[in-house]
């Protein structure tokens, strides 16, 4: 998405302000979104289409029907926020599996899809029709999105590859229902689990005396705590139990579940699922201790 209005997106196409206006009054192309402030935005892809047709046909007319045949480029985080800003799971399905043409499961989940719940998470009160409805957090357009991704990332943690290490990986999820953290969270499971490593994802409110057959099916080597929603009394419990569990657990913190003070020697991982995962992996092929 071109950051400016008009000029920037004129600009590209060497053209002024105006004559973009013509031509969006008259094809309807390129077709620009409007911020809060009521400034028009563009799709870069769109522009970039339009600007290489542009180049080659020296006539707009043309241009426009070669880059609409061209589509709109490649699926980003702005064209997904449209559809579930929309209410539109089958566009939301075609933009996903346009991105995984041309880029990992990983990428496509970092890249595009939690981005794109982001963007409604920092929408103010705009539609696309011009009445004022909040699409930031708890809209129902944000709802839609979150529930969305959750359904599609257990999808596609469904069919990803079975384990082919012992090491567990206990992740407890302090996430709130509809907060970006528990996607987070719940992108880092996929994500560890298609690295070949076995995962177990618990709430982390939950009874510490009641984690014991989990952790002992588990054997967990590293605990993640994950996500900014849990008191630290509950989280204490928690990895206490894990360390009971077995020797030599690794406690990791995974979005800020613990306080950033010089007191705590708990390594951070992340910020991202895909650096997270690769931490993990990292630590349990390698067995650095990262211990408390």
């Amino acid at each position: 998405m071109i950051p400016s209005i008009d000029n920037a997106a004129a600009a590209m196409l060497g053209v002024s302000p105006n004559t973009l206006r013509s031509w969006e009054r008259r094809f309807g192309y390129p077709m620009p979104r409007r911020t809060d402030g009521g400034h028009r935005q563009f799709e870069l892809a769109e522009v970039e289409a339009l600007r290489q047709a542009f180049a080659e046909t020296h006539n707009i007319s043309s241009a426009i029907s070669i880059a609409r045949e061209r589509g709109q480029g490649p699926a980003s985080p702005e064209r997904l926020r449209a559809a579930f800003a929309a209410f539109d799971d089958d566009r939301a399905d075609r933009l996903l599996e346009e991105s995984l043409a041309v880029r990992s499961v990983e990428r496509t989940v970092e890249s595009v899809l939690l981005p794109a719940v982001e963007a409604l998470d920092n929408d103010a009160d705009a539609s696309d029709q011009g009445v004022g409805s909040s699409r930031g957090p708890g809209s129902s357009e944000h709802c839609f999105a979150w529930r969305y991704t959750t359904g599609w990332l257990a999808a596609a943690q469904r069919v990803a590859p079975p384990a082919t290490r012992a090491e567990g990986v206990l992740i407890l999820d302090a996430g709130r229902p509809t907060d970006m953290d528990s996607l987070y969270v719940h992108a880092l499971e996929l994500f560890v689990r298609r690295a070949g490593l076995r995962v177990l994802t618990l709430p982390a409110h939950l009874d510490a005396a009641r984690v014991g057959g989990a952790l002992r099916a588990l054997k967990p080597r590293v605990v993640v705590l994950g996500g900014a929603g849990a008191s630290l009394d509950a989280l204490s419990r928690l990895v206490y139990a894990a360390r009971q569990s077995g020797d030599g657990v690794d406690v990791l913190d995974y979005r800020g579940a613990l306080p950033q003070t010089g007191a705590s020697t708990v390594q951070r991982i992340g910020p991202g699922p895909i650096a997270a995962a690769q931490t993990l992996r990292e630590r349990l092929t390698g067995r650095v201790s990262a211990a408390a």
